[in-house]
């Protein structure tokens, strides 16, 4: 067993209740919080490498012998992720620094962003199927009052659906969680993998993976997408990156983990059918980022499009298929924070969304536009920048697996995210403008530090691939073969 990962849960959870209790001490806020981050990326890197050099690495709370406690699992997969994870929120937590606003913070800003992280990294980390109904639901509450803190009309309007939404999935999910148990009579998801099995996949079972999917699919805005443009948009760009980077992800992770270690014995069915989720996804999530001419509407359907590409990879359920999903999802979440804070710092100093009411801005932000040219390159898979090497190998397994229509139109829409990225950047960058230093909304002083930082990862993940390798393919590995994750769980010990 492996104390450790628990770490990366404890740690922003305990950070975030001490917080609390010294409300009004913000310096020692940010301090804490940035010390939090650093030493829950430091628990995972270090657990990654313990993962590659040891195999996966468990948990068992109390000491309860696997199914009756609650497992804590750390495959290389999930390692990466929450060390992701890490080096996301650190860049947006700095750029909050100078931009979430003195009222947000005390009214406790930084213990609900360490709250909203203790449910993610518990959702990558957990083994039991209700302890993820469990972390989603903590990372959902703080995310409820993250995305209504400051009191705008927007931000009550769009929080109101959001909540309704998640609320439903929620209960949803309970249901499938009861239905499930009911059937195979464990919540342990190395022992549903082995009761599913045996149980076999009869119309009952393939009605409750179904169930399983509306409730992700929700969370992950995989087709079921309405309530996120809207959601997204609202709260300020801090919280926005946060949670396009991270809270989408989770869910696309949950639809990962359950239909590769218990759901994966009708691939035809299931795999399918994520599949041509993912490829509606695509297509109206890139629609919609080339209809809009508002940055916030052409970022959030940039947001959809990841998801739909992510799972077209795991819907092919091939080595390369799944490599290139596990290598885009690190890509992506890295990204999609990048592109939300640079798209915030536009609206900051214009004080507008609207691209055809901004031109010339590279003139006197040249740093800005810039990064914000290589982002665009990275997002739509161009080499040889981080999306080119997830988007090469996603296609790879899709038109290895017979699914040309999927991979052509992971390709298709492709060309549509750069044209709509294209689109901020000739508008907003390039041109004339009259605008003065002084006549700007604000300024860019310590918003480009935390820019920079997500700009050379996109750039070193795609000039560094080799040396990411050989934590994706352990990764691929353990979800193309659920008996490693299953026997990493019990080890010696004969399953009840």
């Amino acid at each position: 067993m492996n104390n450790l990962i628990v770490f990366p849960i404890i740690l922003p959870l305990f950070a975030g209740l001490i917080m609390v209790i010294f409300r009004k001490k913000i310096i020692f806020h940010k301090v804490l919080a940035i010390a939090t981050i650093a030493a829950v990326g430091g628990t995972a890197f270090f657990l990654l490498e313990q993962i590659r050099k040891e195999g996966i690495q468990t948990l068992q709370a109390g000491d309860w012998p696997a199914p009756f406690g609650i497992s804590f699992v750390a495959d290389s997969f999930s390692g990466l992720l929450v060390l992701t994870t890490s080096i996301v929120s650190l860049a947006v937590l700095l750029y909050s620094f100078r931009s979430i606003g003195e009222g947000r913070e005390k009214h406790y800003f930084y213990p609900l962003f360490l709250f909203l992280l203790t449910g993610v990294n518990g959702s990558f980390l957990t083994g039991d199927i209700f302890n993820l109904f469990v972390m989603f639901e903590v990372m959902l509450v703080s995310s409820y009052v993250l995305i209504s803190l400051g009191g705008e009309k927007l931000q009550l309007r769009e929080s109101l659906k959001y909540i309704l939404v998640n609320v439903l999935s929620s209960s949803l999910f309970l249901v499938a969680v009861a239905y499930l148990y009911r059937m195979v009579g464990t919540l342990n998801m190395a022992h549903l993998s082995v009761r599913v099995q045996e149980a076999g996949v009869d119309g009952l079972m393939i009605t409750v993976a179904f169930l399983f999917l509306v409730v992700f699919a929700l969370k992950a805005a995989l087709f079921l997408f309405f309530w996120l443009p809207g959601s997204y948009s609202a709260p300020p760009t801090a919280v926005a990156a946060l949670f396009a980077a991270l809270l989408t992800k989770v869910g696309i992770y949950a639809i990962m983990r359950v239909f590769s270690l218990i759901f994966f014995e009708e691939p035809q069915i299931t795999h399918l059918m994520i599949g041509v989720l993912a490829a509606l996804t695509m297509l109206f999530g890139a629609i919609g980022a080339i209809a809009y001419w508002d940055i916030k509407k052409i970022m959030v359907y940039n947001v959809i499009v990841g998801v739909g590409l992510i799972l077209a990879g795991f819907a092919s359920f091939t080595e390369a298929g799944l490599t290139g999903s596990v290598y885009y999802f690190v890509h992506d979440m890295i990204i999609k924070a990048l592109i939300f804070l640079i798209g915030g710092t536009i609206i900051h100093l214009t004080g507008t969304s609207k691209v055809r009411e901004i031109s010339g801005l590279i003139r006197l932000h040249p740093q800005l536009g810039w990064m914000f040219f290589i982002a665009a390159l990275a997002l739509a898979g161009i080499p040889p920048l981080s999306g080119f090497v997830g988007k090469l190998f996603i296609t790879e397994g899709t038109f290895s697996s017979g699914y040309y229509w999927l991979g052509g139109i992971g390709l298709i829409t492709s060309l549509m995210v750069l044209y709509s990225m294209l689109k901020i950047f000739m508008n907003c960058f390039w041109g004339y403008t009259d605008l003065t230093e002084e006549e700007e909304k604000g300024t860019t002083k310590g918003l480009l530090l935390p820019i920079g930082i997500l700009t050379g990862l996109t750039i070193a993940l795609g000039l560094g691939a080799e040396a990411v390798y050989p934590y994706v393919e352990l990764a691929v590995e353990t979800l193309l073969n659920p008996d490693i994750y299953v026997n990493a769980v019990f080890g010696n010990d004969v399953l009840p």
